[in-house]
C-alpha cells in the first residue's frame, strides 16, 4: 500500500460518532493487540490551553532523559503533526504499517455502520506507534471533553484540566459547571487532578475527581505560578510548587502561560514520582524553555509587529488582548477568520479595539464567510474589509502597516496555520538530471503511481516541489497546464485547509507565465512567490551582502579541535601553541574561517563542563582573532558561545540545532552569523537508529523551524547557516543522498554549510579511518558544485584546490 492510499483510508472516516462512549476507540485497540495498556500515560484536557501544556510537559519529559511521545491536535500542515516521538512526527510508512493492520477490520465496521472516527483512528495510531516506539511517557491531549473522549480510554498515571469555558455545547453541557464536571472525568486514579481553574469551574472538578492539586497565582495555590512580564520574547515565570522552585522563562507569551506551565511541571514531578525517574528543577527550567508552540501568539516579525495567535473564542481572545498590551505599536490591524460555530460577537469584543480589521475564509467547509463575520466587528474597528481568503488579507493588512504599527492573525487555528505558510512554505527545487530521477521526485511527493509513470518524461526540466492547500490543488494544476508547466498532485486526499505536494515541470519561460497567472488567483498568490524566489525568476541584482566570505562563492571553514578526543585531530592541537601555529598555517592556505572547538562530538562522547570547554578555547580565540579570517566557535553551550565572542570570535556554530535556548537570543544580540545543524543527538549516540521517510525531505522539514526559531530571535536569514549534519543520525547512505541534493536545501533561503570532513560515510566507498583524504576532496568538490556555501574541513591546502578548482571550471576569469 502506498502512503497516500494509506492516509485516504483514514481521511474517509467519519468527523463524528455516532454515539457517546470510548468502546469504538477500544475494540480498534483491541484489535491491535491492545498496545496502550502497556503505556505510562498523562492525559491534558481544557478549553484553552491544553495543547501548550501538553507540549511543556513533552518537552521537560525529554530534558529529564525520557523517550516521550505526544499527541496532539488538530495539525497545522500536515496530520503526521499529531502524533511524534522525541519531538519527530510519524513516518509515512508506519502510518501505511498501522492502516495495514486495521483496514480489514475498519471494513467490517464500516459495513455494520459503526466505523470509528477519524479522531478515534488517530488516537489509535498514535497509541500504536508510541507503543511499537517503547516510549516512556505518551503524553495525550484530549479531543474534546474529558469523559468519552478517545484518549480516555487509557488509564493516566498523571492527568489535568487546563481552563474551562463555554464550549461544545451541543457534547458537553450548556454550563461551565457541566463542561468541568465532564473534563474532570480524566482524573488519575491514584493521584491529584492538576487543574488551574477557579470559581465554578474549580468547586466542580474538585467535587468530581476528589484530589485536586490547584495551579494558580496566589499564595493559596499548591503551585503558586507568578508572572514576572515579558522579556524580549520570552514570558519570566516562577514556580513554587511542594518541595520545588523553578523559575525560568517561557518561549510563549502570557499571563495564562505561567499557568499552564505550572500544570506541566506540576505533571512532570508525578510522571517521576510514578515512573521512578527524578525530574529535577535543572530539567524543568529547560524543558519549558525549549517548549516551541506554533500559533500561540507567535511574532513572526517586529516592523511591524506581527502576530499569530489561534485563539478561537472569547476567553483565548481576551488573552491576545492582554498580552498584545505589553507590546508599544501605532495602528492595529486584525485579520480574522474563524469557524461558523464559534462566538464571532463575543471574540470581536473581546479583541482590542483595531484601525483596521480584514476578515477572511480559510480554505475549509465549515469556515464562516467574510462578509457574515465583517458584521461582528462592525463596531470594534474604524474599517471593516472581507476579503477572500487568508493570504489576501494578510497581504492586505502588512501593506497597510507602517513599521511602527502591529497586524495580528487570530480566530482558528485554520487562519493562523494557511497565514504562517508565508513564513514556513518553501518551494524545493530538484535537481532532475534524468528519469530516474525525475520518477524519485514525483513519487516522494506521494503522486499516484499511474501518474508518476506518465508525467517521469516530463521531469528532466527545471523541476519544483511546491506545497499547497488540498482545496486548491486542482486549480494550481489547471493553472499549471495553461502556462505549458506539467503538474502533479500528491494523491492523499485531507482535509481542504491541509497542505499536499505538487510537483512542478516546465521550462523558465513557462514558470514565468505561470506565477504571472497565480498572480491573479485568490489562495494561490503566495505560492507565486514561493516558485519566483525558488526559481530566481525575478533575476534581480542580488542585494548588498554582510561581506561575509561564503557571498561570493564557497569558503572553507577550517577545523580547530582544542581537544585531546576528537575523532580525526584529538589531542594534536590541545595547547595554544599548537593551535595557534596551525591557524596560521591554515591561513597561509587560504582559509575563509576557522572553527574552534573544545568538545568532541564523536559517538559515545562525554560532555565537556562549561569551564573546560571556555579554558580550551578562549585562550586560541585570542591569539587568532587578528588572523585574516574569520572565527567560529563550535559549541553547544550559550555560555561558552558568550565567552568565545567575548574574545574575538565571529561566528557561532551550533551543532545543536539551537538546543540552548539562549543561542539564538545571543546570536541576534551580537549580529552574528549562527550555524544551525539539523542533529537527532549530539555528541552522536551510536546505538539510537533514526527513521526516515525520506532523508532530504525530512532533513528539511525539521530544519525550517530552527531556522523560524533563530529568524524570530531577529537574525537574517542570510546570517542563519543551515548544515544537514552529515554523520549525525544518518546512515552512511543517506549522508550520501544528503550530499547528492544538497540544493534542495537553498528552499529554506540561508546560507548551507556542509561537514564531511574524514567521516566514516566514506567506509562506503572503500575508505577507511585514516585514509579519508581522497574521499574527502572529493566530496569537496562535490558539494560546491552542488552549490554549498561552505565546507568545512580539517586538511585546508587540499580542501582550498578543490574548491577553486570548481570556481575555475564554471568562470576561469573569475579566479
Amino acid at each position: 500500500m502506498e502512503y497516500q492510499a494509506a492516509a485516504n483510508v483514514l481521511f474517509d472516516l467519519g468527523r463524528f460518532p455516532p454515539g457517546t462512549g470510548v468502546e469504538s476507540t477500544r475494540a480498534l485497540l483491541e484489535h491491535l493487540g491492545d498496545p496502550h495498556e502497556d503505556l505510562t500515560v498523562v492525559q491534558v484536557a481544557g478549553s484553552n490551553g491544553k495543547g501548550s501544556t501538553a507540549r511543556m510537559t513533552e518537552r521537560a519529559l525529554r530534558e529529564a532523559g525520557l523517550d516521550v511521545g505526544l499527541y496532539t491536535s488538530p495539525h497545522l500542515d500536515d496530520v503526521r503533526e499529531r502524533v511524534r516521538v522525541n519531538g519527530r512526527r510519524v513516518r509515512k510508512r508506519r502510518v501505511v504499517e498501522f492502516v495495514e493492520a486495521c483496514r480489514a477490520y475498519l471494513d467490517r465496521r464500516a459495513a455494520a455502520n459503526e466505523s470509528p472516527t477519524f479522531f478515534e483512528a488517530m488516537t489509535a495510531l498514535a497509541l500504536w506507534e508510541f507503543d511499537r516506539q517503547d516510549v516512556d511517557v505518551a503524553v495525550l491531549e484530549v479531543g474534546i471533553g474529558g469523559r468519552y473522549d478517545a484518549t480516555s480510554v487509557c488509564d493516566p498515571v498523571a492527568s489535568a484540566v487546563t481552563s474551562v469555558t463555554l464550549e461544545h455545547a451541543d457534547l458537553l453541557g450548556d454550563t461551565v459547571a457541566e463542561i468541568a464536571h465532564d473534563k474532570a472525568h480524566v482524573a488519575p486514579e491514584d493521584g491529584p487532578l492538576v487543574t488551574a481553574t477557579e470559581g465554578e469551574a474549580f468547586d466542580t472538578i474538585r467535587a468530581t475527581a476528589g484530589d485536586t492539586l490547584r495551579v494558580g497565582p496566589d499564595d493559596d495555590a499548591d503551585v503558586v505560578a507568578e508572572y514576572g512580564g515579558r522579556e524580549g520574547l520570552e514570558s519570566v515565570v516562577r514556580l513554587d510548587g511542594p518541595g520545588w522552585t523553578v523559575g525560568t522563562r517561557l518561549p510563549l507569551l502570557g499571563v495564562h502561560q505561567s499557568l499552564n506551565a505550572g500544570v506541566a511541571a506540576a505533571l512532570c514531578r508525578q510522571v517521576g514520582a510514578a515512573t521512578g525517574v527524578e525530574v529535577t528543577e535543572t530539567h524543568l527550567e529547560r524543558g519549558l524553555r525549549n517548549a516551541h508552540w506554533p500559533g500561540r501568539f507567535e511574532v513572526m516579525g517586529r516592523e511591524p509587529l506581527v502576530v499569530l495567535d489561534s485563539a478561537h473564542n472569547p476567553g483565548s481572545a481576551a488573552r491576545v488582548t492582554e498580552t498584545l498590551g505589553s507590546f508599544e505599536y501605532d495602528a492595529l490591524s486584525l485579520v480574522v477568520g474563524a469557524m461558523a460555530d464559534k462566538d464571532h460577537a463575543g471574540m470581536a469584543a473581546a479583541l482590542p479595539h483595531a484601525d483596521r480589521v480584514y476578515t477572511c475564509r480559510p480554505g475549509m467547509d465549515r469556515a464562516e464567510t467574510p462578509d457574515a463575520l465583517a458584521v461582528s466587528f462592525e463596531d470594534r474597528a474604524d474599517t471593516v474589509e472581507a476579503m477572500a481568503d487568508v493570504s489576501g488579507a494578510l497581504d492586505a493588512a502588512l501593506a497597510a502597516a507602517d513599521p511602527g504599527d502591529a497586524v495580528v492573525v487570530t480566530g482558528s487555528l485554520f487562519t493562523v496555520a494557511e497565514a504562517r505558510r508565508r513564513w514556513s512554505r518553501a518551494g524545493v527545487r530538484k535537481r532532475v538530471p534524468d528519469a530516474e530521477t525525475a520518477r524519485a521526485a514525483l513519487a516522494d511527493a506521494d503522486v499516484p503511481g499511474s501518474d508518476v509513470e506518465r508525467l517521469t518524461g516530463e521531469g528532466v526540466h527545471r523541476t519544483l516541489r511546491a506545497r499547497v492547500e488540498a482545496g486548491r490543488a486542482e486549480t494550481l494544476r489547471a493553472e499549471a497546464l495553461a502556462a505549458g508547466v506539467s503538474c502533479a498532485v500528491s494523491g492523499v486526499e485531507p482535509p481542504s485547509e491541509d497542505l499536499v505536494d505538487a510537483v512542478l515541470s516546465g521550462t523558465r519561460d513557462g514558470f514565468g507565465r505561470l506565477v504571472d497567472r497565480l498572480d491573479r488567483v485568490d489562495g494561490l498568490d503566495r505560492v507565486g512567490v514561493d516558485l519566483r524566489g525558488s526559481l530566481d525568476l525575478d533575476a534581480a541584482p542580488s542585494e548588498v551582502g554582510h561581506g561575509y566570505p561564503w557571498e561570493d562563492g564557497t569558503a572553507v571553514m577550517g577545523i580547530l579541535n582544542v581537544t585531546p578526543d576528537s575523532f580525526h585531530d584529538g589531542g594534536e592541537y590541545d595547547t595554544a601553541e599548537a593551535a595557534t601555529a596551525r591557524a596560521e598555517a591554515m591561513v597561509d592556505a587560504g582559509v575563509d574561517v576557522l572553527d574552534i572547538g573544545g568538545e568532541s562530538t564523536r559517538p559515545g562522547a562525554e560532555p565537556v563542563p562549561v569551564e573546560t570547554e571556555i579554558e580550551r578555547v578562549v585562550p586560541v580565540i585570542e591569539a587568532v582573532a587578528d588572523l585574516d579570517a574569520l572565527v567560529s566557535v563550535d559549541t553547544r553551550k550559550a555560555e561558552v558561545a558568550r565567552a568565545a565572542l567575548d574574545a574575538g570570535a565571529d561566528v557561532l556554530n551550533d551543532v545543536s540545532g539551537l538546543e540552548d535556548p539562549e543561542m539564538r537570543l545571543l546570536a541576534a544580540e551580537r549580529d552574528v552569523p549562527v550555524v544551525v545543524m539539523h542533529s537527532v543527538n549530539a555528541p552522536v549516540d551510536p546505538d539510537v537508529e533514526v527513521e526516515y521517510d525520506d532523508v532530504v525531505e525530512d532533513t528539511l522539514d525539521e530544519l525550517v523551524e530552527r531556522v523560524l526559531l533563530a529568524e524570530k530571535a531577529g537574525l537574517d536569514r542570510s546570517q542563519i547557516i543551515v548544515d544537514p549534519g552529515l554523520g549525525f543520525g544518518k546512515s552512511r547512505r543517506e549522508n550520501f543522498e544528503l550530499l547528492d541534493r544538497l540544493g534542495e536545501f537553498r528552499a529554506l533561503g540561508c546560507p548551507v554549510l556542509v561537514g564531511h570532513s574524514h567521516k566514516s560515510m566514506f567506509d562506503l566507498v572503500g575508505y577507511e579511518d585514516g585514509e579519508r583524504l581522497p574521499a574527502t576532496l572529493a566530496a569537496t568538490a562535490l558539494a560546491a558544485e552542488r552549490g554549498a556555501d561552505i565546507v568545512r574541513v580539517h586538511d585546508v591546502p587540499e580542501n582550498v584546490a578543490a574548491v577553486r578548482t570548481v570556481a575555475a571550471a564554471r568562470d576561469p576569469d573569475g579566479i
